[in-house]
């Protein structure tokens, strides 16, 4: 956690070599896309049009190669001129980036630029928290609630008045994470670090209540099944795990990306955007069938047109499991709604429910909010008086 705090010194220093490499690759894709056209024009043709055609594949690779050169000169120099710069994840911009980018391209940044890459971690005003600092602002209780944020969002995506803060009897301990990493991997950092809070914790802890939006919540079922395996011992402590807008059966964006990436990819004019659409991260590729374990992803092709079925994770014994859906029309019956669901996560997918794939939800343990889109979840009068009924 010390090396981390330390480093994080340097998150614009590697923020700016990383746009400028970006931009570079940017250079090569459209190279890419002009020579393939460039290719098909000339080899329609024929032989006569030889000479012209190696004039222009030298100028072509000269003027990609000297931007591509003067973009990754540009990034060296100008990140130099912020280096030793403070940390600006400990800020909701500033965290904002770090978040998109983590969604993005996560599990790259965690090879190869970690200081970017956000830890498993209790946040308290931004910055990486022990347990012990969570009770600076409010006394211990028996009862923790653990809020889980979801892809590309950050603890501070709660609201100005999160729900934990306003939940009596209950102490809200807030996490942030690396969404672009595998559900599992961070299921699996999410077992070892409320493991490590529950040892930690001044009182002892008599209930946990785990609350995910969207990708959290897949995290969260993710981190007590791992934990049932392993019997840890925290696990036997949660009484409510929560899910809003979590896509359980999968997300139709991710689902209609992969096929488009697979398509772009037939043809030499459209492959680089097949290329760019492919580095999507491990986190969003979860979210395809709502993977939770290592074998969903293990030993696979991450771009076969077909995946094989994803293992199906049981809910977790002794917990109420309670789901939130939303759409953004009033009834969720509507064509619209049925359609769209909240923008991003259908009804079924967020109750559980899909033609081929359910799980133990019980109807009177879901809501769902009519006229409301997938990260108004995160702030909804409607949810904070649902989740304040059930964890009471």
């Amino acid at each position: 956690m010390a090396a981390v705090a330390q480093t994080s010194k340097d998150e614009l220093f590697q923020l700016t070599r990383l746009t400028l490499d970006e931009l570079g690759g940017a250079v090569a894709g459209i190279g890419r896309v002009h020579k393939a056209i460039a290719d098909r024009a000339f080899g329609a043709s024929g032989p006569g049009a030889t000479p012209a055609r190696v004039i222009h594949d030298e100028v072509a690779r000269r003027v990609y190669g000297g931007l591509r050169l003067a973009a990754s000169a540009a990034g060296r120099t100008a990140s130099f001129a912020v280096a030793g710069r403070p940390p600006i994840s400990v800020a909701p911009p500033g965290a904002a980036l770090i978040a998109a980018l983590n969604g993005l391209i996560g599990d790259v940044l965690e090879r190869e630029r970690p200081v970017l890459a956000a830890p498993m971690s209790i946040r308290v005003g931004g910055r990486i928290a022990a347990p012990a600092d969570v009770l600076n602002s409010s006394p211990p209780t028996p009862q923790v609630v653990v809020f889980l944020h979801g892809l590309m969002e950050t603890e501070f995506s709660w609201g100005s008045e999160p729900y934990g803060d306003r939940l009596p009897g209950w102490t809200p301990v807030y996490l942030r994470y690396n969404s672009g990493r595998h559900v599992s991997e961070n299921g699996a950092s999410l077992d070892e670090l409320l493991e490590d809070l529950v040892a930690r914790w001044p009182v002892e802890i008599d209930r946990i209540a785990l609350v995910g939006h969207s990708m959290g919540g897949l995290v969260a079922r993710s981190a007590c099944h791992q934990a049932t395996l392993r019997e840890a011992a925290w696990v036997t402590h949660v009484r409510h795990v929560v899910s809003l807008g979590t896509p359980h059966m999968g997300a139709p964006l991710e689902q209609s990306v992969h096929y488009l990436s697979a398509a772009l990819g037939a043809l030499p004019e459209t492959e680089p955007f097949a290329a760019f659409f492919r580095r999507r991260s491990s986190g969003i590729r979860d979210l395809r069938q709502g993977s939770l374990v290592d074998a969903d992803w293990r030993d696979c092709d991450r771009d076969a047109l077909r995946a094989r079925a994803c293992e199906e994770v049981p809910l977790l014994d002794g917990a109420t499991h309670c789901f939130v859906s939303a759409t953004i029309t009033r009834e969720p019956r509507h064509p619209v709604g049925r359609l769209l669901g909240d923008c991003l996560v259908l009804v079924p997918s967020a109750s559980g429910r899909s033609r081929t794939r359910r799980l133990a939800f019980r109807d009177e343990d879901g809501l769902h909010v009519g006229g409301a889109t997938h990260f108004a979840l995160l702030r909804h009068p409607r949810v904070y008086e649902q989740l304040r009924s059930w964890l009471a």
